[in-house]
């Protein structure tokens, strides 16, 4: 027997609740189909659950920081079965947000399964064989685990298994030195353990401009957190309660080992070939500008087309979506400018084009870059790590990326981001008047030190 709908949401990440409701708005009978958690990586293993364990190792650091601010909190003792039960509060309060706005959508069903292709827009789930018009895949990744001679033999932990860690780890080591690496790097040093982390290419983070990683890996060496860089030929391998890394002539020996090296789509097990969607050699699903698949009727969203990492970037594609079939509005993936932040203390807001890709534009470009320390605010809270820069055309005058590495930068540099996306000239950000004393006063001052970028 098969049962019909008008739409099915293959999971109920970032992007699957909000187009199911939607569709569901629109009177269209829809299933949402989940095999786990409600919510997806984000809302789980991610974004939420890790923002409030730094939320957790900052307070900690600013208590063994009191004499700075003239007070003294005595000895600071870190409870982490407490931090955890904290964390685990958290993420079930917005799980459990998650299911009940899902269970009060109009028109909308919520099915439990693993979901894979048997035909064209054809699905079956636990038994049940599903058919739609239309099919929206919104699965996510999970983290990879790297071909490391002996990773199979020692006890490891990505992303997710670490969010059941109840304990101080004595000695944390971090095979991989990119953002989800060094955010848990600096948050379990300040819990208490000793951190190595351990990155096979001879940059952290290479993504970023220069500065911008000497900067950051001195943020984390003023803290204590080791860094190898350059570390090819990994072995791993376990000796009574240690775990050793070998590398280059070195060995490491810790208690506990993370695999922070990248993120693959959850892809392998949906059947991608019976559905007649392509998908790149990773497992990336194809799709256009619209998140449309190579199969009609079916779209991808969020991390599984390869178009983004971000809770941000998902939610974007649902928007993509949701505006070209019910509201008239062609809005393309390709509009979208790249933005992110790393979250260690203080973050990293980044937006637009790294040094990097603004000179292989072929644009004439302007720079500035300003110290936190000239930062008032930042003197004020005792936080003068890190620097702002920017890049502008020269002769459009907008702005074309920028980093802000301090305090408040991942929230301060949305106000660069609104006005690229308003296409205006950088002007228009410094002859505003703005509040003191705060970071973002500081932007126009930042502006008015343009000149021309010195390669």
């Amino acid at each position: 027997m098969i049962e019909r709908y008008d739409a099915i949401v293959i999971g109920a990440g970032q992007a699957g609740p909000p187009l199911a409701a939607r569709l569901g708005a629109e009177g269209l009978k829809t299933a949402i189909i989940e095999r786990k958690l409600l919510g997806g990586t984000c809302v789980n293993v991610g974004c939420i659950p890790t923002k409030t364990l730094v939320g957790s190792a900052r307070a900690i650091h600013m208590a063994r920081r009191g004499g700075e601010y003239g007070f003294s909190a005595g000895e600071v003792k870190v409870d982490m079965k407490a931090v955890k039960a904290r964390k685990d509060g958290v993420v079930r309060q917005s799980n459990d947000g998650v299911s009940a706005w899902i269970a009060g959508m109009k028109n909308v069903s919520l099915l439990w399964g693993q979901a894979h292709f048997t035909g064209p827009r054809m699905l079956e789930v636990g038994g049940r064989t599903l058919q739609a018009d239309k099919i929206f895949i919104n699965v996510g990744g999970r983290a990879v685990v790297p071909d490391i001679p002996g990773v199979k033999d020692v006890p490891y932990l990505t992303n997710s298994e670490i969010m059941e860690v109840d304990e101080v780890p004595e000695h944390l080591i971090i095979v991989g030195g990119s953002y989800i690496g060094l955010e848990f790097a600096q948050m379990y040093r300040r819990f208490g353990s000793k951190v190595t982390v351990i990155e096979k290419f001879d940059k952290l983070l290479p993504r970023e401009d220069e500065d911008v990683v000497v900067e950051i890996r001195a943020i984390l060496k003023r803290e204590g957190v080791e860094i190898f860089l350059g570390a090819e030929d990994l072995k791993v391998s376990k000796s009574a309660d240690q775990i050793n890394v070998n590398f280059a002539g070195k060995s490491i020996h810790g208690s506990h080992l993370l695999l922070a090296v990248g993120r693959i789509p959850n892809t392998g097990d949906l059947g991608l070939k019976e559905g007649g969607i392509a998908a790149d050699p990773r497992g990336y699903i194809t799709v256009d500008d619209q998140c449309r698949t190579s199969a009609e009727g079916v779209w991808a969203l969020g991390d599984v087309n390869g178009k983004g990492a971000f809770t941000h970037t998902s939610w974007n594609d649902y928007e993509i979506v949701a505006a070209n079939l019910f509201d008239k509005d062609q809005r393309k993936i390709s509009d979208r400018i790249p933005c992110y932040a790393l979250f260690i203390d203080p973050p990293l807001g980044r937006v637009g084009m790294n040094e990097a890709e603004a000179k292989e534009s072929g644009r004439r470009l302007l720079a500035a870059k300003m110290p936190m320390t000239r930062v008032g605010r930042a003197r004020e809270m005792g936080e003068t790590q890190g620097f702002m820069k920017v890049l502008v055309d020269a002769d459009t005058k907008e702005l074309l990326g920028a980093a802000i590495l301090g305090l408040n930068g991942d929230e301060v540099v949305h106000s660069l981001l609104d006005v690229m996306y308003a296409k205006q000239p950088y002007t228009t950000i410094s002859r505003a008047v703005h509040i003191h004393p705060t970071v973002t006063e500081l932007v126009p001052t930042l502006l008015g030190s343009l000149k021309p970028f010195a390669a």
